[in-house]
């Protein structure tokens, strides 16, 4: 695959809300992340942590076949806000625009059903420009996190 166009043949993203997964579909997103940021970054964190279920899904398939997933939690706050988190491609999937794709998917998610709120995520420290150029910027120093650096990053859209 050269290149990542939502909608092209075989690929689609769609959303889905916690109660609207199968238990089949669910056990995927959670192998999926965990096989992931568990197995191959090796850090043994707890990632169910209680939010999936308040959370939008943002399921990503290429030829059927699970490629990249998102979470998506608005936070009531105050102040209320949207987080991003757990944006993750399977590794033989990367640089091609997926990433890509599914942060932009998020952000017109955001702006159609959260205008105005501002959008948090904890970025790893090597992916930090990725997510600069979608206009976030860091908003903490780096920090560890389960033996993977992260930083806080955030940004208000443009209504």
């Amino acid at each position: 695959m050269v290149g990542f166009e939502p909608g092209a043949e075989g690929i689609t993203m769609e959303w889905r809300l916690f109660d609207d997964l199968s238990g089949r579909e669910l056990y995927e997103l959670l192998r999926f992340r965990q096989s992931i940021f568990v197995v191959e970054q090796h850090s043994p964190y707890p990632d169910l942590d209680g939010l999936d279920q308040s959370a939008w899904h943002l399921v990503v398939r290429v030829a059927g076949s699970l490629a990249g997933y998102l979470r998506l939690m608005p936070i009531t706050g105050p102040p209320p806000l949207v987080r991003i988190g757990r944006v993750a491609v399977l590794s033989h999937q990367r640089r091609h625009g997926i990433g890509r794709a599914i942060i932009e998917e998020a952000l017109l998610f955001c702006r159609k059903c959260y205008a105005g709120q501002p959008i948090a995520l904890a970025a790893q420290l090597p992916l930090a420009p990725f997510y600069q150029s979608f206009g976030f910027s860091a908003t903490s120093a780096p920090y560890d996190d389960f033996g993977v650096e992260h930083v806080e990053m955030a940004l208000r859209l443009q209504s």
